[in-house]
């Protein structure tokens, strides 16, 4: 999901083919962009942590702010593919999706370097709807608030565009709650949430 983390682990000296090099500097910019935010990580800072030299790491990343989009792709890409698994394995059956959804964010919440929605905290960061990442994060929110629809219309909503935005409501909550509140609290609360919107969409 979009608020998995990438591995902990330090990368060591960037050594390899092309794309292990590149796949080496996108994680060490992916771990420091998600615990410590886009704006506070320097370029320098990923060149370090992933042992490359600038001149390599231009050659991958012209800009931080490329690195920064393609750390948000890869994250959208790993959470479209689980959230559309998701649905595949409760064909048909909305509730059985959404309580599904609550307990794989419930999961992700309570991990030790859980701190908050990838997606939100990178758009808190740029005000620019036109800069590149706040871009990144729309399209990627956009694509969430189509699968949350379509989950609705499984599920008979009267209304599923209406119903996805109090869901994506619900669930944005949920990750604020999990960062800065009671992270054990957030899969039954959120099944919950999701349940009621359900039901008040099909009468």
């Amino acid at each position: 999901m979009e608020t998995s983390k990438p591995t902990a682990t330090a990368p060591g000296p960037a050594r390899g083919g092309r794309g292990q090099v590149r796949a080496r500097i996108l994680e060490a910019g992916s771990r420091l962009f998600y615990a410590e935010g886009v704006r506070a990580v320097s370029a320098d800072k990923v060149i370090a942590a992933a042992g490359v030299s600038k001149v390599t790491f231009y050659r991958h990343f012209p800009t931080k702010d490329d690195l920064a989009v393609a750390y948000l792709s890869g994250l959208a890409a790993a959470e479209r593919e689980q959230l559309d698994d998701i649905r595949e394995q409760h064909a048909g059956d909305a509730g059985a999706t959404l309580a599904a959804l609550a307990a794989a964010l419930g999961d992700v919440a309570r991990t030790d370097v859980f701190r908050g929605c990838a997606f939100v905290n990178a758009g808190a960061e740029f005000a620019d709807p036109a800069h590149p990442v706040r871009r990144a994060v729309a399209d990627h929110r956009a694509w969430y608030a189509r699968f949350l629809a379509d989950v609705a219309r499984d599920g008979g909503a009267d209304d599923p565009a209406a119903a996805a935005a109090e869901l994506m409501m619900l669930r944005d909550g949920a990750m604020v709650c999990g960062d800065v509140d009671d992270a054990d609290a957030v899969a039954p609360r959120l099944a919950a949430g999701f349940a009621a919107v359900l039901a008040a969409h099909q009468g």
